[in-house]
């Protein structure tokens, strides 16, 4: 089959593989869509973490945003999900440590992450290997764009409860990429008034497109402050701007993470008796995230501004936009087109 394969820093391209077997637990699915994200860049430049720690190495084949039609089954596996459309947990952890068997495999130690850890590949290409126990079905109602937010959006809305975002609230969203702009919409969705910072003027419109209250380029004041704030930037800075502003007794949500390390002063956050929470994954979020999309209350779609085959995934990767592109930040990759 082809697949999408980083050989190198910036040394990518489509190659032919052997297609994956289904083991016992496991699946295969073909793949229908796949999102491209900051992580994937990350590696595809060298710069991300893991390649440092020793939790990946190059070659690796990445995509863990992603949807599609289960086609085998191992032994052990209902066959009866043979057709179903699914997405799928990224974090696959070892099932038998305590973090696992207290409904924590998304921060087990030993861990694969699809496309991302520990050499599990990804959905970059025509073909899925996954544990079936990883499994997310969904409904008619979501179709492959929405199907491959899920995963974006599971930790979107992780964020979004995080912040305790309901009537009555008021929700600081830095940062307009494909996380700060899942996490306005169903922050909005929840009820609360959502203020969203960005640099740029066009994600910033589709902000408010999307339900956000008021954008701006720099953070403003607003009358009794902000309930909480959530950081889906990569800029060092913000973490420690964002505990600047929130109200005393708030909560500061961080998902968004920087390429150096980030600082704030622990005197801030008990001074001004706040709560701090860390956002690693979407796992114990894709099935609320399901419910809300097939549900037809919330649509993502106007965050993906193009779909394109895999042959042009080193293009986005080196940060090319595809012709005719919308303005969202999320370009989706077909595995199935030339």
């Amino acid at each position: 089959m082809r697949a999408f394969v980083v050989t190198a820093p910036h040394t990518s391209g489509v190659q032919d593989v052997e297609k994956p077997v289904a083991g016992p637990g496991q699946v295969v699915v073909d793949v229908s869509r796949v999102g491209v994200c900051g992580t994937d860049v990350e590696f595809f430049t060298g710069e991300m973490a893991y390649l440092h720690s020793g939790h990946e190495k190059y070659p690796l084949r990445l995509g863990h945003e992603w949807c599609g039609v289960v086609t085998s089954v191992g032994d052990g596996v209902d066959k009866k999900i043979i057709g179903k459309r699914v997405t799928g947990d990224t974090m696959l952890g070892c099932g038998k440590c305590y973090r696992c068997l207290n409904n924590r495999q998304h921060v087990c130690e030993n861990r694969f992450e699809i496309g991302i850890r520990n050499g599990w590949a990804g959905a970059l290409a025509e073909q899925l290997l996954v544990p079936a126990t990883a499994l997310h079905f969904f409904p008619d109602s979501i179709d492959d764009t929405v199907g491959a937010l899920i995963e974006p959006g599971g930790n979107s809305l992780r964020a979004a409860q995080a912040a305790l975002a309901g009537p009555g609230k008021k929700v600081l969203v830095w940062g307009s990429g494909t996380i700060g702009l899942l996490t306005a919409q169903l922050a909005a969705y929840m009820g609360a008034y959502v203020h969203v910072i960005g640099r740029n003027p066009q994600t910033l419109s589709l902000a408010k497109q999307l339900g956000a209250s008021a954008t701006s380029s720099d953070f403003e004041e607003v009358e009794g402050g902000f309930d909480a704030v959530i950081d889906c930037t990569f800029d060092k800075d913000v973490p420690h701007k964002a505990l600047q502003v929130v109200e005393l007794g708030g909560r500061v949500v961080y998902i968004g993470i920087s390429g150096v390390p980030s600082s704030i002063d622990s005197r801030d956050l008990v001074l001004k008796d706040v709560t701090a929470v860390g956002i690693l994954s979407a796992s114990p979020g894709l099935a609320g995230t399901i419910d809300i999309y097939g549900s037809g209350k919330v649509d993502p779609t106007p965050i993906v501004a193009a779909t394109v085959g895999l042959k042009e995934t080193s293009d986005v990767l080196a940060g090319k936009r595809p012709a005719n592109a919308g303005v969202g930040p999320k370009i989706h990759i077909d595995p199935r087109k030339d």
